[in-house]
């Protein structure tokens, strides 16, 4: 019963994700929006001091898609060698690349231009939703779940989710910071990647939970 639970909660979590990713790309073009996104750029890039911007440089640079691809593959190799959970790499595969892909057809759909006030890099490409952001979440979204099923500590656990929290939250900063894309790009890409990884998730939960269910059976 309980894990008939898990697996419907990641499935509500799923639906509630693409219904609010529906509403904030139904309004990026509109007023609302468009305070949010003034008022959240001023306060952010407010910060901008010469300590800060180099840090924020750094945020970036781990969110960029080499880095990201660098540690997948490190983390592929580590899962499959400690820990030989197949389907566990084929989750991480799919969250990951299936979360580069649903953002470049995103940012084809939706074709929003990035800001143009106060750039500190240069960026090309659309805006909506944020690459960096997508991808920073699938990765350490997934890192958390595969590892909370193995690490047997609570306390291992919490800086395992508390880590990838700041980086999630850190390098969607950064793209504001430095003045490449719009808060609206961030909240955007954290619920069409939300979205993405519970739907995913509730597939394999629900995989797993048939599976031992088949084998509880046969073995009777």
């Amino acid at each position: 019963m309980q894990a008939k639970l898990k697996v419907t909660v990641f499935l509500v979590l799923s639906i509630l994700s693409v219904l609010c990713f529906s509403v904030v790309a139904s309004l990026i073009k509109g007023r609302w929006i468009a305070q949010f996104d003034s008022s959240v750029i001023s306060a952010v890039q407010g910060m901008e001091s010469p300590w800060l911007t180099p840090i924020m440089h750094g945020f970036t640079f781990i969110g960029s898609t080499t880095v990201v691809v660098v540690i997948s593959l490190c983390c592929l190799f580590l899962f499959f060698k400690f820990l030989h959970h197949r389907l566990e790499l084929v989750l991480f595969i799919v969250l990951v690349a299936g979360t580069a892909i649903l953002n470049k057809v995103l940012k084809f759909f939706f074709q929003r231009e990035r800001p143009t006030l106060h750039r500190l890099i240069e960026e090309t490409g659309y805006s909506f939703p944020s690459g960096h952001s997508m991808a920073a979440f699938a990765l350490y979204a997934a890192l958390s779940f595969l590892l909370w099923r193995h690490l047997p500590s609570k306390s291992g656990r919490t800086i395992v989710i508390v880590t990838s929290i700041l980086m999630i939250l850190m390098i969607g900063t950064s793209r504001i910071y430095l003045g490449v894309h719009y808060p609206s790009d961030i909240l955007g890409a954290y619920l069409a990647s939300g979205f993405w990884f519970t739907f995913c998730v509730w597939i394999f939960q629900w995989y797993m939970e048939n599976r031992t269910q088949k084998h509880r059976s046969s073995g009777r």
